[in-house]
């Protein structure tokens, strides 16, 4: 199963270690920026599954982040959740205003905490917490290490399925061969790009082998997305 990513922006270092620390415990991918700027910039490079954003960051305030992550269409839809010391219910309504999921108020427990995340995934990312994703005729089972294709067996190689199972998180978005690299075979590992090429071939051979269309689209000069109304 892929490894939810999540960016948490956060300038107090002990609650910041505090948090990186209990997310990967919980088996997340956890990143640390210290500012909103770095925030921002983090985005840009790997988009993240959510976002735990601090209300009262430097440079950049978590305010102003979470507007511009709703102003892009490639972070639209980014699930966020706010982090702050403000509790009075004005600053709470201003920033679900401005487009945050949910708001936890600081101090919190961590259980709580996690179960918010899990919840908010649950809900605007469903595939991150399910064991068997439907897209179209194609069904991952990620359990069972399975697919199926109109009812029919595809057999994988592990980097084909989780190739498939990224995209299959997010049908119809166009992903770069160095964002593939990154959410398939790690940002630690030294592959070149035309790899990706070799195993979206791989993939494409073994799911249009029964005749259907091809659901993988390439997009030239900007990578490769699933395409299921073909």
């Amino acid at each position: 199963m892929t490894t939810p990513y999540i960016l948490v922006a956060e300038d107090e270092d002990a609650l910041a270690t505090l948090l990186q620390y209990n997310l990967t415990k919980d088996g997340y991918e956890v990143v640390v920026a210290q500012d909103g700027e770095e925030a921002l910039m983090l985005i840009d490079e790997r988009a993240p599954d959510m976002v735990l954003l601090d209300w009262m960051l430097p440079k950049v305030s978590g305010i102003e982040v979470c507007r511009r992550i709703r102003s892009k269409t490639e972070s639209r839809n980014l699930p966020i959740i706010m982090l702050t010391a403000r509790g009075e219910e004005s600053d709470r309504v201003r920033g679900l205003d401005t487009g945050a999921d949910d708001y936890v108020t600081k101090p919190f427990s961590m259980t709580e905490l996690t179960a918010r995340v899990r919840a908010v995934l649950r809900r605007i990312r469903p595939a991150l917490a399910e064991d068997s994703v439907k897209r179209g005729d194609l069904v991952i089972d990620r359990v069972a290490h399975r697919v199926k294709r109109a009812g029919r067996d595809v057999h994988l190689g592990p980097t084909e399925f989780r190739l498939l199972d990224h995209l299959m998180q997010h049908p119809g978005r166009v992903f770069s061969r160095e964002q593939l690299l990154d959410a398939v075979w790690g940002s630690d590992v030294y592959i070149e790009a035309r790899t990706v090429d070799v195993h979206v071939g791989r993939l494409r051979k073994a799911l249009n082998a029964g005749e259907e269309a091809d659901p993988i689209r390439t997009v030239r000069s900007a990578g490769y997305s699933l395409d299921l109304e073909g």
